[in-house]
């Protein structure tokens, strides 16, 4: 898994307790992957280890580099 200088210096210093392990376990296994219009892809999973919360990963174009992740309130496995 790539990351975006960022997702290096910006993400993680505003949230430091997301793990990358994380992101890149959302990435290979998601309950939801979307792509949006500019091409970035977004990956939802859940973290058991952050009290079974939904997390958004966003990636640049490749689905591989990681842009910013974040837990998602409004996530629904519905839409």
């Amino acid at each position: 898994m790539e990351t975006t200088p960022h997702f290096d210096h910006d993400v993680l210093a505003r949230r430091a307790y997301i793990d990358p392990a994380w992101c890149e376990r959302i990435i290979r296994a998601p309950l939801r992957r979307e792509q949006q219009a500019d091409g970035r892809i977004r990956f939802w999973g859940l973290v058991s280890e952050f009290g079974n919360r939904v997390f958004r990963v966003l990636t640049l174009e490749d689905g591989e580099t990681v842009l910013t992740a974040f837990p998602d309130r409004n996530f629904r496995l519905s839409r």
